[in-house]
């Protein structure tokens, strides 16, 4: 169901536009919108004088027709709710509020409860997920499938969609991939743990990893009896030399092109170092790259797969390039352990068919690429936006890492990661510490320095304005 949200403070002219919190319900779309902006002024949650978005703006962010917005907006105005004014746009009327909602609650004042900016990692604005072309590639295969398409098909994936995988990720990643050693899971969660699985079933003991990363995939490790030595990661990303001296390492976890969160590269040597340890160990690399095709300075650097196929295992996924909700991601396996793969993935297919279907046509018809392409630019606007914001309100703070990803890394004074994160809640802004994501080990030998991960990607264009607005206010001069 289309929803938006809302980050206007009572009386604060928005500018760009809040981002309404909002659940359409009624018979019909413009009831539904109405019904939802009614019940957010009657409630209080819209206050009086707020401005809200352009009818273009906000029909964007909903996925309806401009004209559906435009005389929504109309109704309201004729309904006193609210007022249309040549050069001031649509705003919340002042007397808009019935009696009955004098004994309404008010909105909750602090961001603590009710955060108005989620700038967090893992979060995006899906609002440009390409649902006409979406929807034109699941007609043409319906149109031509086999009925054995609607069958439970090969459990490693439809062959439709590992061919088109092949050949896309050989063209755009460097990856060597015949369509036989690919893969189809549900995400990067899925294909790594049945890697996991598969390595602790050869015997491995132990999976080095970054100092920083999720938590999420450092315990679906240790939850196939794996060990999870640290590898710290500097400005040339993860000190990949080190791994010559951890005898008991069997596999590495790395986020190579773009590391997560720091946003540095791994170097060339350290690319290396990596290689001539799988190869002298017979060691396995375990390459995310999960937001590889989003390099905004220049062409993206190719995947360290392409060094070496058979000491490598290439995670890729859909769920930056198009969304999480289809849940399809791949893995381009090495010969030695696909069988092993295969295995800890069982005998059921548990990816639609059909998404894979669709999926393989848009990437075979060329819009995946351009959706790609467009999303890209996208992002890296938004990316010059927040370095520029910066620059000018907030000039003491550094953004680190390459022109690359969804989020960036700001760094801090030492010592203030605890009180900006508490300074940001307060004003409704949820952003994450740097702290969040360092490997407990690593931590207890050396405290990583301060800083704040920002997902340039999580709101909508109608609310980054002021979403970027409230972090300059959070991190510029007192």
């Amino acid at each position: 169901m289309p929803s938006s949200r809302t980050n206007s403070a009572p009386g604060r002219d928005a500018g760009s536009g809040v981002d309404l919190h909002l659940e359409l319900t009624g018979p019909g779309r413009r009831a539904g919108l109405t019904n939802a902006l009614r019940d957010a002024v009657r409630s209080g949650r819209l206050a009086p004088g707020t401005r809200l978005p352009a009818s273009r703006t906000l029909a964007a962010d909903l996925g309806l027709a401009r004209s559906t917005v435009t005389e929504c907006y109309a109704e309201l105005v004729a309904e006193g709710w609210l007022t249309a004014r040549q050069g001031s746009g649509t705003r919340v009327a002042e007397r808009a509020t019935p009696g009955s909602a004098a004994t309404a609650p008010p909105p909750a004042r602090s961001g603590r409860h009710r955060p108005a900016h989620r700038l967090l990692p893992g979060a995006e604005d899906f609002a440009d997920f390409p649902r006409t072309q979406w929807l034109a590639a699941a007609r043409r295969v319906l149109a031509v499938a086999s009925p054995t398409a609607f069958g439970y098909g090969d459990p490693l994936g439809r062959a439709e969609l590992r061919a088109a995988l092949a050949d896309y990720l050989s063209r755009v990643r460097g990856v060597h991939a015949e369509p036989e050693r690919i893969v189809i899971c549900s995400g990067f969660h899925h294909g790594l743990g049945l890697t996991a699985r598969a390595l602790a079933a050869r015997g491995a003991r132990a999976v080095a990893v970054e100092s920083y990363g999720l938590d999420l995939y450092r315990t679906l490790l240790t939850d196939a009896g794996l060990r999870i030595p640290p590898l710290e990661v500097d400005e040339d990303g993860a000190r990949t030399d080190e791994l010559a001296r951890r005898t008991a390492v069997d596999a590495v976890l790395l986020t190579p092109a773009h590391q997560f969160p720091t946003g540095v590269a791994l170097a060339p040597e350290r690319r290396a170092a990596a290689i001539d340890w799988a190869r002298s160990t017979g060691g396995v690399i375990l390459e995310d790259d999960y937001d590889g095709e989003f390099r905004y300075d220049r062409r993206p650097v190719g995947a360290l797969q392409g060094l070496d196929p058979e000491r490598v295992v290439y995670f890729g996924t859909a769920s930056k390039s198009l969304a999480p909700a289809l849940r399809v991601g791949w893995m381009v396996v090495p010969e030695p352990l696909l069988a092993d793969v295969a295995a800890a993935k069982g005998p059921v297919e548990r990816v639609s068919a059909l998404d894979q279907l669709t999926l393989a046509e848009l990437i075979t018809s060329g819009a995946f690429d351009r959706h790609v392409r467009a999303r890209r630019q996208r992002y890296g606007r938004r990316r010059k936006e927040l370095a520029a914001a910066l620059a000018r309100q907030a000039p003491a703070v550094r953004m680190l890492g390459m022109a690359a990803g969804l989020q960036a890394v700001l760094e801090l004074a030492p010592g203030t990661e605890a009180s900006v994160l508490r300074a940001a809640a307060d004003r409704g802004l949820m952003v994450s510490g740097l702290a969040a994501f360092r490997h407990a080990d690593a931590e207890r030998k050396a405290p990583g320095p301060d800083g704040l991960v920002v997902n340039f990607s999580a709101v909508s264009d109608s609310g980054w304005g002021a979403a970027l607005s409230a972090l300059c206010d959070v991190l510029g001069p007192d």
